[in-house]
């Protein structure tokens, strides 16, 4: 991949379905979130700037994995490979559920709890079937999804203030009667999920051409872009549906076509919507299946992640992905698509904190084994006390439950490690981790 693939593969993972759920999310603490962006884009810009300096010191195929393997040895390489591969296992049910959402513009009745969950379960399934089907295939659909489905989106960025009515974003400041503050970090940590990808280019280093040039231009470019995106539509939104309708709704982007340019604007863009959210869940099915595989290789997973049918797909990493997704689908079913859209991503938010952290500590051995010195070192402690900052707001402002439940899912590692990594034998030595001094 040149610069320009390199940025749209940061963009795209980004602006993945968040951007047609979030805003209902935000919606639920009011017009207020908007100013959760400013301290998630500092927050997130921090993220992106470590990454950015890793690729171009350190470009290493994997990204967080490898970092967090070669700074602190093979156990945390595979926690942090583990809770990644998790988080996005978890995160794939919540595009599931944003494209029944997008559904029920063309089929109301989809918003009964029952066909809620088969019609999730059904498109998990369509997701691994595409992917069993090989990867060309995979890169036909989210290649085409993605341009299509992008193009209304940008639309209602850019001519949706035509239809911003002041009065009903302000109105709707602080509709619970929240503080301002709260609403600012309730907003923060469910915008942590908008970023989530920052880092794709990072993983993605070992085929793009000039890492150390493009994966840093790639990651702040794409940061960029994908923030103006998620600031631009929600405040749209925010302005043309009141707060309370819009925390209820399950297909904002729709209602808000539906109110500005009718029916058929409406059914534009939930097709728009649909294409993006499936071609998204093709995509980080490969994405699952990928980490698996290479973890399996590394002897960090069992085994049969990296067997290969004839034709050089995992068909058995699949299978068992689907399979577990489909159980988190039946764990994580709600009467509201909002409320399990809100459940899942506020779990997957919380477990891919830790990759996040483990890279803020290998960005500072970095920094410290490259001897950087005066301005250039301060504005590295920085940014890495704002990264960790953030994570550890994001970690906060979650709920005491879902913090638990990931720490068992955390603390799972242990056994696991020791399952996996005595039965599967690593091919190749590898280089000793680095040693801080």
């Amino acid at each position: 991949m040149g610069l320009f693939a390199a940025t749209m593969l940061v963009t795209v993972n980004m602006v993945g379905t968040g951007i047609f759920l979030l805003p209902v999310s935000m919606a639920s603490a009011g017009t207020a979130s908007i100013l959760g962006w400013v301290v998630a884009s500092l927050g997130a810009g921090s993220i992106g700037l470590m990454f950015a300096f890793l690729g171009a010191t350190d470009p290493e195929p994997g990204g967080p994995y490898a970092y967090a393997r070669n700074t602190f040895g093979p156990y945390l390489g595979f926690q942090t490979n583990y809770v990644y591969w998790t988080a996005n296992l978890v995160g794939n049910v919540a595009v599931a559920t944003t494209v029944i959402g997008y559904c029920t513009a063309f089929c109301p009745e989809l918003k009964a709890p029952a066909l809620t969950l088969i019609g999730s379960l059904v498109v998990v399934w369509l997701a691994t079937f595409f992917n069993i089907l090989g990867p060309r295939v995979v890169g036909l659909l989210t290649g085409w999804s993605t341009v299509i489905a992008m193009v209304p989106l940008i639309l209602v960025a850019v001519f949706g203030w035509f239809w911003f009515d002041g009065k009903t974003f302000i109105d709707g400041w602080l509709p619970k009667g929240e503080t301002t503050i709260g609403a600012i970090s309730t907003s923060a940590t469910y915008a942590l999920w908008a970023f989530m990808g920052v880092e794709s280019a990072s993983v993605s280093a070992g085929v793009i051409d000039n890492p150390k040039r493009n994966v840093p231009l790639a990651t702040l470019l794409g940061l960029l872009i994908a923030t103006v995106l998620y600031v631009s539509t929600c405040t749209v939104l925010m302005g043309i549906i009141p707060a309370p309708e819009l925390a209820k709704s399950d297909d904002p982007f729709s209602a808000a076509a539906l109110e500005s340019v009718g029916q058929i604007g409406a059914w534009i863009i939930a097709g728009a919507a649909i294409l993006k959210a499936g071609g998204s869940l093709v995509g980080w099915t490969l994405t699952i299946s990928q980490s698996a595989q290479a973890a399996a290789s590394d002897g960090m997973f069992p085994r049969i992640y990296a067997r290969l049918s004839r034709r050089g797909v995992p068909v058995f990493n699949l299978v068992i992905s689907g399979i577990l997704m489909s159980i988190i689908i039946l764990v994580t079913a709600s009467p509201s698509l909002t409320e399990q859209f809100n459940i899942i991503i506020d779990v997957a938010i919380i477990l891919n904190l830790l990759p996040y952290l483990y890279c803020a500590v290998a960005f500072l051995f970095s920094v410290r084994r490259r001897k950087v010195v005066g301005r250039q070192r301060a504005f590295a402690l920085t940014v890495t006390i704002l990264a960790i900052g953030y994570c550890l707001w994001a970690l906060i402002g979650s709920e005491v439950r879902l913090a638990r439940d990931a720490m068992i899912l955390l603390f799972l590692s242990i056994p696991l490690f020791l399952v996996f990594y005595r039965e599967v034998t690593v091919p190749a030595q590898k280089e000793p981790p680095d040693t801080p001094s």
